[in-house]
Formats: C-alpha cells, structure tokens, sequence
C-alpha cells in the first residue's frame, strides 16, 4: 500500500508538466518514445537474461508494450485536446477496464456495470456542458484508450506474477523493453521530426518522467499492484485524480470552472462508490450460490 502512495504522489506532478512544458510544444510521439527509452536504461542492468523462461519475457513485454507503450501514445495525444484538470479527471474510469478485465479473464459479463460506467459518463458531461465538441470527444476518447490500455496492464501484469513466482526487478526490464519497441515505431512512423529538439527545461521535464515516473514509478506501481486486492488498486487509481488536479491549481493557477469540476468529479466519485456496491452485490450473490 505504501509503494501506491509513494507513486500517486510522484504521478502528481506528471499531468502539470506534461500539460506545461511538453504538450503542444514538443512532438508527443518523440517525448513518448524519450520517456520510455529513459526508463528502460534505468533497468537495463537489473535485468535477467539468462534462467528466465522466454514465453515469461514475451508477456512482460507485451505487457509494458500495452500499459506504458500504446498508454503514453493515448495519452500524451490527449492534452491536445484537453486541459490538464480534464485529462486527470477523465481517468477515473480505469477501475472500471480493471474489473472488466478480470472479468473477460473469468469469461463473465456482469451487466449491471453499464450503470456505473453510465454515471461516470454523466460526470464527464457535466465537466464539459456547453463546450462539448469534436476537439473534446477526440480527447476523451483518447483518455479511455489510455485508461484501457493501463487498466488491462495492471490486471494482465497482477495475474501473471501470481501464477509465476518470480523475482520482479529481474524481470521488469522487459515491462519497458515492450514498450520500447511500440514507441520507437510509433515516432519513426507518425513523428514531427521539426519538433524535436527539447529546450534545456524540457530536457530536465523529460528525465524526471523517466526516470523517476517511468522507471521507478511503475516498477513500484505494479509491484504494489500485486501485494493489494484489487478493490484496492482500483481505490489507489482515483486518488491520483485529486491529487493531480490539486498541484494543477496550486502550483500554475490555471484558470478553470472550478464549481463544474467539483460537481462532475463528485458525480464521477459517486460512480466509482456504485461500482464497488455493484461489485459487492455480484460477491454475495457468487457467496449464495455456492451455500
């Protein structure tokens, strides 16, 4: 549980420097393929390579190719579209990918989540009343592609380790190296080769994320992921929601409705609390019949 607090705090900062300093000012794909290129030298020299099952180093990366890699393509995209409050805020819809993931895993559809999920999408609404356009539904949509892909790498990430006991620092280096692979392609492909070139702040923006965010910060992520159930994760997901938003405000006074974001960002927290009722409801009902 401490490793999630320690991460929630130090992703904090990540949405305002994002936001700040890279957004629209430096390509996304370069700043991507940057910040995970970063964090996989920082485990390069703890990594395994020999003694570690090839099938085991396949899914770790393919896992990182998916939660970090096509993550960080969504969601850098995003602010593009949205303001740093909105980014942060739409991300509360990952504990709901976390528990369809389990539950795709399990070959289950429990249908009363629709409701849930439909209460979160009315606190997105509100968030963004009147000024709902095709620049704001890109970047929403761009959120949950993000939220998607970081929801189904815990889940995947959590239900690996657990059926394979192994040491994780030895093997975390290829969570990374996946990733690697997918935003190396990614800025070769669609990168604005014009726009890369960092000033001496962005340099320093860019290690921090990967070094500290990326590297350290994911490592410690999934590996608290696996020692919590995961009504907790699912908890520790939203708390970086204001906690992000908090130093958005504080430390670069953004202009921004804060009334409107209160009353959406309760009606998304209401959400949340109904999907753990709903989740609890579908926990009894498994108890009963079982009885």
């Amino acid at each position: 549980m401490n490793k999630l607090i320690f991460v929630t705090i130090l992703w904090a900062f990540s949405f305002s420097l994002i936001g700040e300093f890279l957004s629209g000012k430096l390509d996304s794909y370069f700043s991507v393929f940057t910040r995970v290129a970063l964090a996989s030298l920082v485990f390069l020299p703890f990594t395994r390579f020999k003694g570690v099952p090839t099938r085991l180093k396949l899914a770790v990366m393919g896992i990182g190719a998916l939660q970090i890699g096509a993550m960080y393509l969504f969601y850098y995209n995003s602010f593009l579209y949205l303001s740093v409050p909105e980014v942060a805020l739409f991300t509360i819809f990952t504990p709901f990918y976390v528990t369809l993931v389990y539950d795709a895993f399990e070959k289950k559809f429990r249908s009363l989540y629709l409701i849930s999920v439909g209460v979160a999408v009315l606190g997105a609404f509100v968030i963004k009343y009147g000024g709902i356009n095709e620049g704001f539904l890109k970047g929403f949509l761009l959120v949950q592609g993000a939220n998607i892909c970081f929801g189904f790498g815990q889940s995947a990430y959590k239900i690996l380790l657990e059926r394979n006991r192994v040491e994780q620092k030895g093997i975390f280096g290829y969570f990374h190296f996946g990733a690697f692979f997918v935003t190396l392609v990614a800025f070769l492909l669609f990168g604005n080769f014009s726009k890369i070139t960092p000033s001496t702040t962005q340099i320093f923006v860019l290690l921090w994320l990967g070094v500290m965010a990326s590297g350290l910060g994911y490592y410690l992520w999934n590996k608290g992921a696996t020692e919590v159930d995961s009504g907790v994760l699912a908890i520790m997901n939203n708390a970086l929601i204001p906690a992000a938003i908090i130093v958005n405000l504080i430390f670069w006074q953004k202009d921004a409705d804060v009334l409107r974001l209160v009353a959406g960002g309760v009606i998304l927290y209401a959400s949340l609390l109904i999907h753990k009722r709903i989740i609890k409801f579908y926990e009894s009902r498994a108890v009963s019949a079982k009885i």
